[in-house]
């Protein structure tokens, strides 16, 4: 089986995009990648030779971002498809539409998300963060899983967070109907896509499937997503005054995209792994394998998050 994203003859402990291999003959398909992680992760991967889909919601931001990623990716010819997460029907479309236009998919990148916004509801009647977050990515997946499973090396990357460590499976509450607390809904989304991850990989494995599952995050990176934070926040993490301060804890794109990167790329990367940065409460650095809540890891709770995900998506998954 050929081995794909095999970096040069590097010394260096610290993992970048200098190591990511050729990806040339390899289709990835980047949920959220009209701006912040999704794009840069498209841009690196276009880079080394990928044929990039940019899946999101609006048109013209797609088309710029296919724009952005011909000028620094010498030959590529972007894809775009229009995916909203917050619509079942979107999601059911794009698929459909993504399978006709490419057979084999060797990466799905479930990169999209919101953050604390308030409260609200995806077409579907989903609070809107565990709908978005979650079930879009959740139904997407498993639609999507047909055109991946018999690929070699392919990988189902979730973008999850720190916030997951906040995050509580409450079956009773999950849409937060009763109360909502914009941080609550965020970390319940966010271990919820730690749970998709770990669970999907178990029935990846039982089923002898040539796909992986893994997952990663960004540490605290400076982004569109934080538009829903307080203003004082807001106003701290783009001080220029700040900018040395904010350095220990807050970091850019480029590198906020180098743990799904290396989820994506890395030939060594097994199933069920999780990468995050390497410094200081995996907030910023570089991408090392990290480890994850020890709420997420409770099997039964992953397996009764799926039943209730396919209930309420109606998508079943061939593994």
């Amino acid at each position: 089986m050929a081995q794909h994203g095999a970096g040069g003859n590097r010394t260096s402990q610290k993992w970048t995009t200098a190591d990511v291999g050729d990806q040339h003959g390899r289709v990835a398909v980047v949920t959220g990648a009209s701006s912040g992680l999704g794009l840069q992760t498209a841009r690196v991967l276009a880079e080394h030779g990928a044929t990039v889909v940019l899946a999101a919601r609006d048109p013209a931001r797609m088309a710029s971002a296919a724009e952005q990623v011909r000028a620094v990716a010498k030959g590529a010819q972007p894809e775009t498809a229009e995916l909203d997460l917050a619509s079942l029907e979107s999601v059911r479309k794009a698929a459909a539409e993504l399978i006709a236009r490419f057979p084999r998919i060797d990466l799905l990148i479930n990169n999209a998300g919101v953050m604390m916004p308030p409260y609200g509801l995806t077409s579907d009647g989903f609070e809107l963060q565990f709908g978005t977050n979650h079930l879009g990515h959740f139904a997407l997946t498993g639609l999507l899983l047909p055109a991946m499973l018999a690929v070699p090396g392919s990988r189902v990357v979730t973008v999850s967070s720190n916030g997951h460590r906040a995050g509580r499976m409450d079956f009773d509450n999950l849409m937060s109907s009763r109360h909502y607390s914009r941080m609550a809904a965020y970390g319940r989304s966010k271990l919820a896509n730690l749970m998709f991850t770990y669970e999907l990989q178990r029935r990846l494995s039982a089923a002898h499937a040539q796909t992986m599952a893994l997952a990663a995050h960004p540490g605290t990176a400076r982004t569109e997503l934080t538009r829903h934070m307080p203003s004082i926040a807001e106003t701290v993490m783009g001080s220029p005054r700040l900018a040395t301060v904010n350095s220990w804890w807050l970091q850019d794109a480029t590198m906020g995209a180098l743990p799904t990167l290396r989820a994506a790329t890395d030939p060594d990367a097994v199933g069920g792994t999780y990468y995050g940065p390497d410094g200081f409460l995996q907030l910023t650095g570089y991408p090392v394998v990290v480890t994850s809540s020890t709420r997420s890891h409770n099997a039964e709770v992953q397996r009764r998050l799926w039943t209730e995900s396919e209930q309420l998506t109606h998508v079943t998954y061939p593994v």
